[in-house]
């Protein structure tokens, strides 16, 4: 796929198909168990007490429908965008261009909230300042930057590395708590009644978002048809899993009742392994946003590139590097807006939870839209064809419960919607 300006027979000038079942695995990991596993536990706990392991299990199963939804769109047709691509497929230049919007605001406003959040945990461990954790973050981010600007491989290496160390600290941290487990904790069940249920459900929801970013890379699968199917059932299996045993020692050891319940995973290895603990989780945070980050940055750049080509973003980002092979332009573009909102949030001190949920609404939203697209396109028999279904329920039953803040996300579609119809009347 040629870049405006490049050679359209060019085979430099193309993104290159060199993903596996291993990179892809690695990447679906990396970007659904971020700083969900930090943050979100603990958030949730706090909301719902005990009765957050339901919701941690509702979304758990529901996780299945969105993977299997994206997975069948990309393999489908396998081209760089994801969502973006679904979207104008099913409905046209206007709804793809409010859903390349609903995506930008996504990453523009997750990555800071994340990479703050790494900040957070070094507080936790080390005596630094607020200035620190913004160096922090901004390092985090001209790192994940750097090393996709060297090509996909690269990225993919990085991610495989990177998710081994990941689920084996989990599942020692899981297996080193549970000695501190006690029952008590999870009695009553429902603390707070299901209402809470439903704010707990708001915010794991961010846990679970990242299974749509690996078919934004679909356009550089080895074989989609193939891999996509094997690396969705590994990685849901793997997520739920790992998700529903963290939100377990949690709550069972109380670990949430300290710190806001932003640490809540500093705590427990605190408690397990002693002082030394909490320096470990926090370098292990940094880690695994830095992982976060780089997944993100990866599928991201290739949703604007996309964008870029059909003209819902400026063209000048569509270009590719011939070299590497990589969207460079729209990973600089997306360097600066990142940037720019970290430090927005720095000034502001944007505080976690309304981070975390603000980003979300603009992230359902785009669920709500591929679900729909998923709806349109696939045309599948017998039981299968619920399952996309399935995904825009789940979407728009969460979506109340990102309260207030879900008038930031609803603003920016009615934005680029407007931006898709003004580009229209003006072709």
């Amino acid at each position: 796929m040629a870049a405006d300006g490049d050679d359209p027979g060019s085979e430099r000038s193309s993104l290159r198909k060199v993903i596996t079942v291993r990179h892809a695995v690695a990447i679906y990991l990396a970007s659904v168990l971020g700083a969900g596993i930090l943050v979100v536990p603990g958030l949730a706990a706090r909301a719902a007490g005990a009765g957050s392991l339901l919701a941690w299990l509702l979304l758990a199963v529901a996780s299945y429908p969105f993977a299997y939804t994206f997975s069948r769109l990309s393999a489908r047709n396998p081209e760089s965008g994801g969502i973006y691509s679904f979207a104008r497929e099913a409905f046209g230049e206007r709804v793809s261009t409010m859903t390349a919007w609903l995506f930008v605001a996504w990453v523009v406003l997750g990555a800071p909230a994340v990479t703050l959040a790494a900040g957070s945990y070094l507080a936790f461990a080390l005596p630094i300042s607020g200035p620190e954790i913004f160096v922090v973050a901004s390092g985090i981010i001209v790192a994940a930057f750097g090393i996709n600007l060297l090509g996909i491989r690269l990225s993919g290496n990085v991610q495989v590395a990177i998710v081994v160390c990941m689920v084996s600290v989990l599942v020692l941290a899981v297996i080193t708590s549970i000695p501190h487990v006690m029952t008590s904790n999870f009695v009553p069940i429902l603390p707070g009644g299901v209402p809470s249920v439903g704010v707990a459900s708001a915010l794991i929801f961010w846990s679970f978002l990242g299974y749509e970013n690996v078919s934004n890379v679909a356009e550089e699968f080895e074989d989609p048809k193939r891999d996509f199917g094997r690396s969705v059932t590994l990685s849901v299996l793997l997520i739920g899993a790992l998700y529903l045993a963290i939100a377990f020692t949690v709550v069972g050891t109380g670990a949430y009742r300290m710190g806001g319940g932003v640490t809540p995973f500093a705590e427990m290895m605190s408690n397990a392994l002693g002082s030394y603990g909490g320096v470990a989780v926090s370098l292990f945070a940094v880690g695994v946003i830095f992982s976060t980050v780089n997944a993100y940055t990866a599928g991201m750049a290739r949703v604007v590139y996309a964008a870029a080509k059909e003209g819902s973003l400026p063209r000048a980002l569509a270009s590719v590097d011939e070299r590497r092979g990589v969207p460079r332009r729209a990973l600089a573009a997306l360097f600066a807006m990142i940037m720019l909102s970290l430090t927005a949030f720095y000034a502001l001190q944007v505080n976690l939870q309304s981070a975390f949920l603000t980003t979300s609404g603009a992230a359902i939203l785009t669920y709500v839209v591929g679900s729909v697209a998923g709806i349109r396109l696939l045309g599948e028999k017998g039981a299968r064809r619920i399952i996309p279904w399935v995904s825009l329920g789940v979407s728009l039953a969460v979506l109340p419960f990102i309260g207030p803040l879900v008038v930031v996300s609803l603003a920016v579609a009615a934005a680029g919607l407007l931006f898709g119809v003004a580009r229209h009347l003006g072709d």
